[in-house]
């Protein structure tokens, strides 16, 4: 029981880290239309990012076409340390029946309550690269330069900055904003992926497990993207401020502060720059995250049974 519960940790990193490999040009468009305008009344600052398809172009002319691809390392370390404590948490409570009603139906609500419960844990322990992620994402050449430019040249470089400046816990500077919005996200993917499945299946819709896993997936990151967008942009602006001698953000004192800032500055709109971006990555990544995680786990159990 304990090998299978160490092969979903494993297997829920590596699932999580072959979607980010695909997905993290959309995440570098996001973290920039987030920035964009930042407590800037709309239609009042430059708009280097008009839309996705012209950031892409933006993005490839000015810092070239890996500038694409900025923050893949702290990227992939995030995902592997989130997904494989989040979906072997929920692995394991639908193993255990944790998740299921008197009638042996998936419960929504139960759903969402391991969802979010493995997604906080997991943010948590991998915030720190979270907040590199973004910091790394966010840096551009001059002419399309947005928000906060911070000086680290790597991954480990950052890590060495954060550290000298703010000390170990500055590493997690920002970690509650991260732990919200994974709580939402985690728990409406989670619970959505679940019960989508269910009701595919169960009304012989799609039947076919590559297929329902794909759609189950496509549902669940539907449903995440509008759900998380505000909670995402407050974590970006959060992580990527900078900070005083005395390690105090430059912009937010905290949460909430950053909420009624944007709201004043920016209007409901700010809170949700960046929707598409979102939405582009979100769907896709749920979707294969979700069935990279069950065909690996699907292999894992063809090899079992075979030996």
């Amino acid at each position: 029981m304990m090998a299978t519960f160490t092969s979903d940790f494993v297997l829920g990193g590596v699932a999580a880290m072959g979607a980010g490999l695909v997905t993290n040009p959309v995440e570098v468009i996001k973290i920039r239309m987030q920035l964009q305008g930042e407590l800037a009344a709309r239609g009042s600052h430059a708009q280097p990012y008009k839309n996705v398809l012209q950031a892409f172009v933006a993005v490839a002319k000015n810092d070239g076409i890996l500038g694409l691809q900025k923050g893949l390392a702290p990227a992939l370390c995030f995902q592997f340390i989130i997904n494989s404590i989040r979906l072997s948490t929920y692995t394991r409570a639908v193993e255990k029946g944790w998740v299921h009603n008197k009638k042996g139906e998936i419960s929504f609500l139960r759903g969402m309550f391991w969802g979010a419960l493995g997604g906080v844990v997991g943010s948590y322990c991998a915030s720190p690269f979270f907040l590199i992620k973004t910091q790394l994402q966010a840096q551009a050449a001059k002419q399309i330069a947005v928000g906060y430019q911070h000086s680290h040249t790597s991954m480990t470089n950052a890590i060495r900055q954060i550290y000298r400046k703010s000390g170990f816990f500055g590493l997690w500077r920002g970690s509650m904003a991260s732990v919200i919005r994974t709580t939402v996200a985690s728990s409406v993917q989670i619970s959505t992926f679940g019960k989508a499945k269910s009701l595919l299946k169960d009304n012989d819709i799609i039947t076919q497990p590559t297929c329902l896993s794909f759609f189950s997936g496509l549902a669940a990151g539907s449903f995440v993207s509008v759900a998380v967008t505000p909670f995402d942009v407050i974590t970006t602006r959060l992580y990527n401020q900078g900070v005083d001698s005395h390690g105090r953000g430059l912009y937010y004192k905290g949460w909430l502060d950053c909420v009624a800032k944007i709201l004043r500055s920016e209007g409901v709109y700010g809170v949700y720059k960046g929707f598409w971006p979102i939405y582009l990555r979100m769907a896709p990544y749920s979707t294969l995250v979700l069935l990279f995680f069950e065909e690996l786990i699907a292999v894992r159990e063809k090899y079992d049974l075979h030996y």
